[in-house]
This record gives structure tokens, C-alpha cells and sequence, in this order.
């Protein structure tokens, strides 16, 4: 769910070298290089090399169209449907699709579950979608978990995002089994932080991966985990009902997706009341900051599990934050949109921004839209575009194995969650 990307190119060799994963939402293209820019196919959405999250960040642009009610150009559903290989995978992005997928294709399950979530959406891709699932159901990982490059070991993250598209998708988790007979569940549930993890505000969360044979508490996992729980995707519609999260129940049911679903909830709910937002240690820095992606992940989150009041300090937050964050940025917008929705806000007028336009104008013009952003009054009556930066983030193996970054990868990963 999800923004994950930028720092995907470390993250990729990380996941090979060390078993590491993917990290930050945001998708950024890294430093400037010598090299001629890349060539931006004209059916994707976003300026940036698309090489480690072409597939990513046009699945949530996508998504979020369609969320709101915007008719995605027809170009733009082509080139996603396009990039999926002949036997239902997927690579990050594919330069030429034409080009045949063969044993040196780097593929990316991440990729492939946001794709089917938004092509299930957009409806009349059955066929597409079909092979997609096949696909992940066949690189699934004896103890049940799935990792970002097949054949890695499992983490939270891909689990849980795999989870979410067979979910999506029409398939029943719990009946999904690896050739040892272990569930999708199965190998999601074990990287809770239980009963009597500590510290006790850690319990509840989901670790990325063991660290030293150790779970350590991680934002994005944990949201990841709670959608996946509950079998839902990143598009959650508002709900009428509206509790307050509570911790995990001790004790536990280790067995009960739902349940711990729940649990992952309480812990956001917590660990979003000291600041407002999460926070994150990032490389080369001593002190955590403000963890945008990671935000948007746990509102989406708890709106799924029926907890929009805890959510209601976060959503408030990202509305005077989230806006420069996400300019330019398909699956930072996209997944915006995707927590105004969840929680019934107005993603055209967030912040003091059109998110809706702000997405359509990155890419090809939706059918019958109007792709330019509107000005509109933010909070203190002053008008506003949305103006901002993109932040590169890199993430180093060390960091990315086991702890986490935002959406992005999404993004997603950090070094501390906090």
C-alpha cells in the first residue's frame, strides 16, 4: 500500500546481498547522473526514471483515479497492462515490453500485487489479472510469505502486500498454501511483536524481518499487516462505523488474521498520538524526523479497521505537510488521495490543493478531465497551489534489512520507527 520506491535501485542489490528489501514511498528518481535522461514512455504517469518503480507508482495512479471517479486514459491502462510478462509476473519496469521476460528478468512481487489492485478495480482485465495471481501463487515461499524478489526469504511487507491483491482479487488468504502447506497467513502472523514483546508499546506491530533473530517494531509493515488482516486493499471505502483503537488483546489469538489485524491498529493508533505523524532515523542522521510516507500508510490503515477518530490527528497533519511531499509524485499523490478518501476527506481540496488534478496532470489526461491543478484556500483562508519538493531518499543495505522506509519502497522501510 502503499508508496514505496525511492532508494529502490540500493534496495533491489540489498535484497540480494543481504535479504533486505525496498524502501521509501516516493517516487523520485535518484541523483542526476552523466547518463542521458530516461526515456518516459508517454502512457506512464511521473517525470522520474521509472526504472525501480515504473509499475508501482502508475498501479496507485491509477488506483486513485478510479477511487475518486476519474476515467484513467486508455494509454495509461495499456502500458500497465503491457508490462506484465507472459506468465503473469512482473519486473519494477520493463523499457521495452515487447522484449520477451526470461531467467535474467528481475521481478518484483510488490509490482505485481499493486498492479493487480488496480487493474481488478478498473474492471476488463480479468485475463491480466488471473495470470498476475497465478504468478504470485506460484513464487510463494514454503512457510507461506512472499519476498520482494522471488526466491528471497519472507518479510512482513511483501506478504502482507501480496495478501492484499489475492484478497482483491476474489481469493480466500487462508486457502492460498505453499507446496509445504503453509498459509498466506502463515507466513504473515509470525512477524508480530506478541503478548510479551517489549517494550509493551511495541506489541501489536509487525517487524519487517528478524534483526538478530529479534522483531523489532515497523511502521510500514505494521500497516502493510493491518490491510492484509483484514483482507483489504489500498482503496478502503469510508466506513459508517467509527471506534477507537485499542491495543492488542492479550491474550493473543496468534492464529486469527483479523484479530491481529486489530492489534497492528492499536499500536499505530499509539505511536501517531506523540507527534501527530510517525517519525523515522534516517541514514546519516541522529535524530528521527517527520515520516511522511509511513503517515499516510497508517491513516489508511486504521480507516480500514474502523478507527477513522484515531486517524482524524494524522489526517490533519498530513493536510498541512503531505502536499510539497507528494508534488510530482504519482504514488505520493495517489496514495493521498486514496487516505482522503478512506477517511471522507475531500482529496480535491487537501491541504490547499487539488490532489486529483495535481495526479491526472503528471500523466496522460484522464478521458473527459481536466488535468490542470486548482487553487484553492487552504485552512487560513490564503490561496495556494501546491508547490514542493521531492525528497531522494537512500537507503543503505544495513538500513534496509529489517527496519524500514515509507511507502517505496511504496513506498517503504526505516531505520528506526519511532
Amino acid at each position: 500500500m502503499i508508496v514505496r520506491r525511492s532508494a529502490a535501485a540500493l534496495a533491489a542489490s540489498a535484497v540480494l546481498c543481504v535479504g533486505a528489501a525496498p524502501a521509501a514511498l516516493a517516487d523520485t528518481a535518484p541523483p542526476a547522473s552523466p547518463s542521458a535522461p530516461p526515456v518516459i514512455p508517454s502512457g506512464l504517469y511521473g517525470k522520474t526514471d521509472p526504472t525501480y518503480d515504473g509499475v508501482w507508482r502508475q498501479s496507485f495512479a491509477l488506483l486513485a483515479q478510479h477511487t475518486v471517479g476519474v476515467e484513467p486514459a486508455r494509454q495509461a491502462v495499456d502500458w500497465l497492462v503491457g508490462q506484465s510478462c507472459a506468465n503473469g509476473g512482473y519486473a519494477s519496469f520493463r523499457a521495452d515490453p515487447a522484449a520477451a521476460c526470461d531467467d535474467k528478468t528481475m521481478y518484483d512481487t510488490n509490482a505485481a500485487a499493486a498492479s493487480v489492485q488496480a487493474l481488478k478495480a478498473l474492471g476488463g482485465q480479468d485475463a491480466t489479472v488471473r495470470k498476475t495471481v497465478d504468478w504470485l501463487k506460484s513464487v510463494q515461499n514454503e512457510d507461506g510469505g512472499w519476498a520482494y524478489v522471488p526466491g528471497s526469504p519472507s518479510e512482513a511487507n511483501s506478504t502482507a502486500l501480496v495478501i492484499s491483491a489475492l484478497a482483491v482479487a476474489g481469493e480466500k488468504p487462508a486457502e492460498v498454501k505453499s507446496k509445504a502447506g503453509k498459509s498466506a497467513y502463515d507466513g504473515l502472523l509470525p512477524f508480530q511483536l506478541g503478548c510479551t514483546a517489549e517494550p509493551t508499546a511495541d506489541r501489536g506491530s509487525f517487524a519487517y524481518q528478524p534483526v538478530d533473530g529479534k522483531l523489532l517494531a515497523n511502521a510500514d509493515a505494521t500497516a502493510a499487516a493491518t490491510l492484509a488482516g483484514l483482507g483489504r486493499g489500498a482503496a478502503v471505502p469510508p466506513s459508517a462505523s467509527d471506534t477507537p483503537a485499542a491495543p492488542l488483546a492479550c491474550p493473543a489469538n496468534a492464529a486469527d488474521p483479523a484479530a491481529a489485524a486489530q492489534g497492528a491498529a492499536g499500536y499505530l493508533a499509539e505511536a501517531l498520538k506523540k507527534d501527530g505523524h510517525l517519525t523515522a532515523v534516517t541514514p546519516g542522521a541522529d535524530q528521527p524526523t517527520a515520516d511522511t510516507g509511513n503517515t499516510v500508510d497508517a491513516v489508511i490503515a486504521l480507516a480500514a479497521a474502523g478507527h477513522k477518530q484515531s486517524a482524524a490527528g494524522a489526517l490533519e497533519w498530513l493536510k498541512a505537510n503531505a502536499v510539497p511531499w507528494a508534488k510530482g509524485s504519482p504514488a505520493g499523490l495517489g496514495t493521498l488521495i486514496l487516505a482522503a478518501h478512506a477517511t471522507g476527506a475531500n482529496p480535491r481540496s487537501f491541504g490547499g490543493a487539488d490532489l486529483v488534478a495535481e495526479l491526472n496532470a503528471t500523466g496522460p489526461a484522464p478521458q473527459g478531465a481536466d488535468t490542470s491543478a486548482t487553487e484553492v484556500e487552504n485552512e487560513k483562508g490564503k490561496k495556494t497551489g501546491s508547490g514542493g519538493q521531492n525528497v531522494w531518499w537512500i537507503i543503505g543495505a544495513g538500513a534496509a534489512a529489517g527496519v524500514g522506509i515509507g511507502i517505496l519502497l511504496s513506498g517503504r522501510k526505516k531505520k528506526n520507527q519511532l
